[in-house]
């Protein structure tokens, strides 16, 4: 076995040695955060829509259900072709979708326009978490993977931030608050179009064909690195989740908690989780990637305690800090698994890869908090969220242990 698999956590950490391919490790994020942004932009809108469609709130879950489905049932083709034919021709169609659903958000007056931009938007966002960060990866230097993999995983999340941040606030002071913000949006990825044809990426590898599988699978790495992708998910998947529950029902917890309905207040708060992320991925850029899996899930642990006692004690700060912690948790679990697949998966194989991290966190992302949401309408709010965070938490620890057990083994 090469040394570079030899022990599942081996990513060393950064000598920060300046490389002329970093300039275009940065630019190759841009069209990331780009589409990224759509992925959360839409939720501090949602009370607009319903207030100007009169659709209930199960037609909302519904909604974002068509989201859910169209970004997983894209990452189980993308990483797949991005890595046979080029990530340009995955690339190139995602951006293109992402405009089309900002065209339809900024003009929707349905809620089957609304299904599908979220729809289209998913799909977008799909092919960028695999060929998108794959394609940061791709032009790094060989010696600069793990610059790379920050880049990437800091843009994933810092467009994330951005979006919601942007719906809220420009919602709230410019006129056409659910017009505007989409122009400003389909801008963004204009812009974002140019870099993607320029970037100078590698040829795939072999000839381009179904050999290995059809087009449509379930994403995987690898046989001899699927250890390191499951243990990238048994940590990053229940933080990502942790994530998932304040995105969903935290407008709802701070709407019972402060009795507002504030686009920007809501938009803060995500855009406070998705910074968090972004900012302790920097800050933990010379840790090796047992540190970032370890302490990610230990913060994962400390947001779920604090979420616990947020709804006990009906505390804002409590739920704030929560949200924060969470933050802090999803961006170091991904950066150590990000960087583990980066470090170690053939380029080949790189994209598909990371789609089977993004989709394993993401199917849990949806699973944990609907099955959340279920138990508060049968019990109590205090009752479901407790529940989420005892699982969360369950959960977490199992992976850490897991991460300490495989650091161990020869």
């Amino acid at each position: 076995m090469p040394a570079s698999v030899s022990t599942p956590l081996s990513v060393p950490p950064s000598t920060e040695a300046p490389t002329p391919s970093r300039r275009w490790v940065r630019l190759a994020a841009w069209p990331v955060v780009a589409v990224l942004a759509l992925s959360n932009e839409p939720a501090p809108l949602y009370v607009l829509w319903q207030r100007d469609l009169g659709f209930s709130s199960a037609t909302l879950t519904l909604i974002y259900a068509f989201y859910i489905a169209g970004l997983l049932g894209t990452l189980t083709v993308a990483g797949t072709l991005s890595d046979r034919f080029g990530r340009k021709p995955v690339l190139v169609p995602g951006l293109l979708l992402g405009i089309v659903a900002g065209a339809l958000f900024a003009t929707a007056h349905s809620v089957p326009a609304l299904a599908l931009a979220r729809l289209l938007s998913g799909i977008a966002v799909g092919a960028f978490l695999s060929a998108g960060l794959a394609a940061v990866t791709d032009v790094a230097d060989r010696a600069d993977k793990r610059f790379a993999g920050l880049v990437a995983s800091s843009s994933m999340v810092g467009g994330a931030a951005v979006g919601p941040l942007l719906a809220g606030v420009l919602s709230e002071t410019l006129p056409g608050p659910s017009v505007t913000v989409f122009v400003v949006q389909i801008a963004l990825l204009l812009a974002a179009l140019p870099v993607v044809l320029r970037m100078p990426l590698p040829r795939p590898e072999g000839r381009p064909g179904l050999t290995g599988g059809g087009w449509i699978r379930i994403p995987n790495a690898p046989r001899p690195h699927r250890r390191q992708l499951l243990l990238g998910l048994a940590v990053f998947a229940p933080a990502i989740a942790a994530t998932g529950f304040v995105l969903s029902l935290g407008p709802t917890l701070l709407a019972d908690l402060l009795h507002t309905s504030s686009r920007i207040l809501s938009g803060v708060t995500i855009f406070g989780l998705f910074a968090a992320a972004t900012g302790v991925q920097f800050a933990a850029r010379r840790l090796r990637t047992r540190t970032d899996l370890l302490a990610g899930a230990a913060l994962t642990v400390t947001s779920m305690a604090a979420l616990a006692l947020a709804v006990a004690t009906t505390s804002v700060p409590a739920l704030l800090a929560s949200a924060v912690l969470a933050g802090l948790g999803q961006g170091l679990t991904q950066l150590g698994a990000l960087t583990m697949l980066s470090a170690n998966v053939p380029t080949s194989r790189l994209a598909e890869a990371n789609a089977a991290l993004t989709a394993g966190g993401y199917l849990l992302a949806g699973l944990l908090p609907v099955a959340a949401g279920t138990v508060s309408d049968a019990t109590t709010l205090t009752t479901g969220t407790t529940a989420f965070a005892l699982a969360v938490t369950t959960l977490v620890t199992t992976g850490a242990l897991t991460v300490l057990r495989a650091d161990r083994t020869p």
